[in-house]
């Protein structure tokens, strides 16, 4: 049989992961793949903001426009940067299992976020990040910062920013662990929907990459992705707006917490709710309108939302 071609945009972390479903996929059907480096539009404009582009799913449009041509087979995704909607023709036949869902503060030399300098510049790309910093450490020099993982890292090093907040299970990828200041727990800080999670996806007629890529399916996984995904369309999100979200498996029921905060952290509102698994959609939905409800429709509409 002839190899399965999987996308990948071209960073260190992309290739990873990438390469971390090739070996995944050989191991459970014998089916080997090779790994096809496409440049997507966030790559291409990497100091422009995503919002900036007026582009949907920045991260991925090119690998989908791939995918639709027959040029690759499969593409995998960071889940976190897969928009709501599925585009016509696609879909996701594997969500592997999840890693280690928190962020974590890199820092030089290494300190813990409550004990940063007052004035300390900290750098990142997320809207949510930025708005969890300024309402834990409104006194902080918090800096829009893009570029790839290894990137956002040097200028640490450097010194030209005291810390960086980034994913825990990038830096685990790549086994950059011990870069890691503090890891921030869930119940002060919340991280972005889907993160942590591989999405691979394929195109919906291409049967042979469908039945492959699904044995790597984790059902645990899914139906939180699922919850959290269905929670960010309800409340007209995307990256670009200060969503956290975290689902997970307790005593045989899916239990999440999410969160809305203003982009200047003076606003915060979370809730938490509970259903059994294959509720998770309903739960997502229905925690959305419980923080609409309890003011975050109010923070969401300063950002040009609109809810009826």
């Amino acid at each position: 049989m002839r190899p399965l071609r999987i996308g990948t945009r071209g960073s260190l972390l992309a290739r990873w992961q990438a390469n971390f479903v090739r070996s995944r996929l050989f191991e459970v059907s014998g089916v080997d793949a090779e790994i096809v480096v496409i440049k997507t539009s966030a790559d291409k404009f990497a100091q422009v903001p995503p919002g900036a582009l007026g582009l949907k799913g920045v991260f991925i449009k090119e690998l989908e426009e791939a995918l639709a041509s027959g040029e690759i087979d499969l593409a995998v995704h960071s889940a976190k940067d897969v928009p709501t909607e599925t585009a016509p023709g696609l879909a996701f036949p594997a969500v592997c299992r999840r890693d280690d869902v928190r962020d974590c503060l890199v820092s030089h030399p290494s300190a813990t976020l409550a004990a940063l300098r007052q004035g300390a510049r900290v750098g990142t790309s997320s809207l949510r990040r930025q708005a969890q910093l300024r309402r834990l450490r409104p006194g902080l020099d918090v800096r829009e910062l893009r570029g790839n993982l290894d990137t956002r890292l040097r200028k640490v090093e450097s010194g030209e920013y005291q810390a960086v907040i980034v994913a825990k299970a990038g830096l685990d990828r790549l086994g950059w662990s011990e870069r890691i200041s503090e890891v921030l727990e869930p119940d002060v800080w919340l991280p972005a929907v889907g993160q942590g999670a591989l999405a691979v996806e394929s195109g919906s007629g291409n049967q042979r990459a469908v039945e492959i890529a699904g044995r790597l399916d984790d059902e645990e996984t899914r139906w939180a992705v699922v919850a959290e995904r269905a929670l960010l369309a309800e409340l007209h999100g995307g990256c670009q707006v200060p969503v956290g979200a975290w689902a997970r498996l307790e005593h045989k029921q899916l239990v999440m917490d999410a969160c809305v905060v203003s982009l200047d952290g003076t606003q915060f509102v979370r809730a938490r709710g509970a259903s059994p698994l294959e509720d998770a959609a309903k739960l997502g939905s229905n925690l959305a309108q419980r923080l609409i409800s309890e003011g975050a429709g109010d923070i969401l509409t300063q950002l040009g939302r609109k809810f009826e």
